[in-house]
């Protein structure tokens, strides 16, 4: 998108350069100037974002930024900045046209320190805008030692689902499923239920050839009401297992993220549902005391250990919750009070969960934009400690097998699909003022040509470069038996494109 836009400006100067007022161009950006009319009648102006007037307020996140900024203008314009020591702008001055706009590039530096402000001031002959930057600082309060989400999210590399594991579940409700005949005549042990999907019993072997490939980031995907008494306690055995692993992967000197994971979801099993119903009817309290136990086993954990608040939280435990409600649905207040309810519950706990930083995902984390708009930050005792997590298995039909529908080749459509995805969460984010990653995506249809989800693998890496985040593959990659990469040019791809 970027590029496209630099070849739009060229190609609008080079036009203009030549003094074609009515000259035939066309850009990258799919529109045809054609017939183009350069104007200096300066009877527009209107400084846009994302294709909405900015007005005289923009705010952005403390941490490293940058926008494109379109100027609708019939008169030639000029820029400038009252403050250029952490915000500059691509270019000072642009022609005015008839038919289309002029763009320009918004780029901040990270804050290190107080919230800061300055002023983009945009001319043409007879009109002014003038644009109030404001920028949030550290805001870090007395005492606080943790690292904020801002400089947490830059220590991010790269990612590892450890999937399938300790999130096994049954997915039946009736009690003649095969996971019911498993066990019929005996109770499952925690190594039963962490093996039950296929994979291993976790070991520091295991963790630690993820993360000396440079995998930096685990995620622990944990499913907890299997574990959980009539009143809602927590199997001592299974608390104990959960904090083995945690214990594993932060003696690597890698990040933590644990979750709440199958809780939610289509299975007829799951009991966290974001509807206002669910919510009020035993959800609630559920969800916070499973949150009070999980953070008081934990609280004196250090700042590389996050919570998430849970998964792929969906109005209804059926496949029909997989499609968005509309804009407004009550699904989203609950999400809402979820959120804050997390929050809330971790902080009572004390010890380094006062300070601890805090994951919250949007409906069913997906990055659809009615989803994104309907996303809100959860009011916090502590500035700048809750970062936002996405799942993106984008284009779906090449990321996963989906038979006659599936795409078989990673193309410019596959490209154009995955930057509208990262126009959309970073552009949220920045609204939010909170740091976004991507807790989970790959190309994970293992069918699929190597060598096209080695260009998949390459050009997500290079996204989160550009865009200056981070993302968690899930699962795959490595056999956690033999401790082979089964997929090591896709590993060697994803670290290519990231360093």
């Amino acid at each position: 998108m970027i590029k496209n836009i630099k070849n739009f400006l060229l190609a609008g100067l080079v036009c203009c350069a030549f003094g074609a007022a009515t000259t035939s161009c066309s850009d990258d950006l799919g529109n045809d100037a054609v017939a183009t009319t350069r104007t200096n009648a300066a009877t527009r102006l209107a400084v846009m974002k994302d294709s909405v007037a900015v007005g005289d307020q923009l705010s952005v996140s403390m941490g490293s930024y940058s926008t494109i900024l379109g100027i609708d203008a019939d008169g030639d314009w000029t820029a400038s900045l009252s403050d250029t020591s952490w915000v500059s702008i691509s270019n000072h001055a642009g022609y005015g046209y008839t038919d289309r706009w002029s763009f320009l590039r918004l780029s901040v530096k990270k804050n290190e320190g107080d919230a800061r402000t300055a002023v983009l001031t945009v001319k043409t002959k007879s009109q002014q805008q003038n644009i109030t930057i404001r920028q949030l600082g550290t805001g870090t309060d007395p005492g606080d030692t943790f690292p904020s989400s801002w400089t947490t999210l830059e220590d991010f590399l790269l990612g590892y689902n450890l999937g399938n594991t300790l999130d096994s579940n049954p997915t039946s409700a009736t009690g003649d499923g095969w996971w019911e005949q498993k066990w019929q005549d005996s109770t499952p042990t925690t190594a039963d239920w962490e093996t039950a999907w296929g994979q291993p019993v976790t070991t520091p072997a295991i963790i630690n050839a993820i993360a000396e490939r440079g995998f930096n980031v685990f995620r622990i995907p944990v499913t907890w009401y299997i574990h959980m008494d009539q009143n809602d306690q927590v199997d001592p055995a299974w608390m104990a297992r959960v904090k083995e692993v945690v214990d594993m992967v932060l003696a690597t000197g890698s990040y933590c993220i644990l979750n709440v994971q199958h809780d939610t979801g289509a299975a007829a099993t799951a009991w966290l549902q974001a509807n206002m119903e669910a919510y009020n009817n035993g959800a609630a309290d559920r969800y916070k005391k499973l949150w009070q136990q999980i953070a008081t086993t934990f609280r004196d954990y250090g700042d590389h250990l996050l919570f998430e608040s849970f998964n792929e939280i969906l109005y209804t435990n059926s496949d029909a919750g997989w499609t968005p409600p509309a804009a407004g649905n009550d699904a989203y207040e609950a999400i809402r009070r979820y959120h804050q309810d997390f929050v809330n519950t971790v902080r009572a706990t004390g010890g380094n969960n006062e300070y601890r930083n805090l994951v919250i995902n949007p409906y069913a984390a997906t990055s659809t934009q009615t989803v994104l708009d309907e996303l809100v930050v959860p009011q916090d005792k502590h500035a700048n400690h809750i970062l936002m997590s996405v799942h993106s298995y984008d284009p779906y039909n090449f990321c996963n097998d989906n038979g006659e529908w599936s795409i078989l080749t990673f193309n410019d459509e596959c490209r154009e699909t995955i930057d509208a995805v990262f126009q959309r969460v970073t552009s949220k984010a920045s609204e939010l003022g909170i740091p976004a990653f991507f807790g989970e995506f790959g190309a994970i249809d293992g069918k699929k040509d190597p060598a096209e989800r080695i260009k998949y693998a390459t050009y997500f890496g290079q996204k989160l470069k550009q865009n200056a985040t981070s993302a968690l593959w899930w699962m795959g990659l490595i056999d956690r038996v033999s401790l082979n990469w089964t997929e090591a040019e896709i590993v060697n791809a994803l670290f290519n494109a990231v360093k």
